[in-house]
């Protein structure tokens, strides 16, 4: 059976070329990058390297590049490594109600420590209102987390402004760019950003590495305590071949982005054209432009996205609810909900994500098998459709 993989926000395939340039640090290369003998100077160079590369995508400097095990790490260590590190100063932070988990669950584990948060409102369109930003923010205010593209409807937040204004106000900046970072252009000193955390696996890198962008003198509480891996940021051995693949896929995205990105777009909307047209009672969520090009969200009224994503699976397509962190969750989606998507409408969501290798032929099958799927599980349920065609 044919698999046609739309689920690229959750994780993509290592590229060849990024496992080619892995391998020899399983293999011959294997050494410790603190040991001094040639084993080991040479898979400290190989860091070094990366770290380089890495830099040099996001328009930072390389001693600002700090090595993790992903982007759940990275926005830890970003978030409560600010807030403990700026706790004489004040209490307060500020993030937004459609964060990734490894946001808000941080942000909670610290107001249980004492922390006051602020979880500001989105439109419609999943886009944080720039003047509920400001309003919140206090003398108390130490830190703002606003994520760049949300990983469930794809929407792409005005960080530059917002950056600016934490500039202005003398507040820490740290965005999640999980999703963004690989897809799109992301520059850290054209967003305002003081911190900055990505992962590898979604840009077609290795699985459990990523990196953490510190701008120079912002103070960071470590984490994890131990050697003096990291500048003393990030204890324990360095994760030598997933961090040369981290670097070698992102090097090699920055050098497609273009191309990528606008085959990309163009199948989207495509997949989202064909929906509508073949299929009624549906609602595109997410900023209409301002969105990563290969995301695609849907709600279909009168079913249920699990069953949905199932039905699609047996068919071999592979898509997803929403973000792959809250599978097997029963409850709809945090990020439809802060979009005021009614409860029985957000059931029915599904993500649809694309990649470097998806083809016009593979959105063409999806289109010819999605909408009998849909009027299969709609007539097994007991609610109908509501007046219209519900198109959005």
């Amino acid at each position: 059976m044919r698999t046609v993989y739309l689920d690229h926000s959750a994780t993509t395939p290592v590229h060849p070329r990024v496992l080619e340039a892995m391998l020899p640090y399983y293999q011959g290369e294997y050494g410790n990058a603190s040991s001094l003998h040639r084993l080991g100077r040479n898979a400290r160079l190989a860091i070094d390297q990366a770290r380089e590369k890495v830099a040099g995508a996001l328009n930072a400097r390389p001693d600002d590049i700090y090595f993790t095990s992903g982007g759940t790490e990275g926005d830890n260590l970003a978030i409560k490594g600010t807030a403990y590190a700026l706790r004489d100063r004040g209490d307060h932070i500020i993030t937004s109600r459609i964060e990734h988990e490894a946001v808000l669950n941080t942000c909670r584990y610290l107001e249980k420590d004492g922390f006051k948060v602020s979880y500001l409102p989105v439109d419609r369109y999943g886009m944080v209102p720039e003047d509920a930003l400001e309003q919140a923010i206090t003398d108390r205010t130490i830190l703002i987390s606003i994520m760049h593209a949300n990983n469930e409807v794809g929407t792409i937040q005005s960080i530059a402004r917002m950056g600016a204004l934490a500039r202005e106000r003398g507040i820490a900046f740290h965005t999640d760019a999980v999703q963004s970072v690989g897809k799109i252009a992301v520059d850290v000193e054209d967003l305002q950003v003081d911190l900055l955390a990505i992962s590898g696996h979604k840009f077609y890198g290795p699985k459990g590495v990523g990196a953490l962008y510190i701008r120079r003198g912002k103070k960071i509480h470590p984490l994890v305590h131990g050697g003096h891996h990291e500048n003393w940021k990030r204890a324990g051995t360095e994760n030598v071949p997933g961090i040369v693949g981290l670097a070698a896929a992102l090097e090699i995205c920055m050098s497609e982005m273009e191309e990528t990105a606008g085959r990309e777009a163009r199948l989207r909307d495509a997949l989202q054209r064909g929906i509508q047209e073949k299929i009624e009672a549906v609602r595109i969520n997410g900023h209409p432009t301002q969105r990563l090009p290969g995301s695609l969200s849907v709600c279909f009224e009168a079913l249920e996205g699990e069953a949905l994503i199932l039905g699609l699976d047996l068919k071999g397509i592979a898509a997803s609810t929403g973000s792959a962190c809250s599978s097997g969750s029963l409850e709809p989606s945090h990020v439809l909900k802060a979009m005021d998507i009614p409860v029985e409408i957000a059931h029915g969501s599904a993500r649809f994500t694309l990649g470097r290798d998806n083809t016009q032929q593979e959105i063409d099958f999806v289109l010819e098998v999605l909408p009998d799927v849909v009027e299969r599980l709609r007539s097994m349920s007991p609610v109908g459709l509501s007046k219209g065609d519900g198109k959005t």
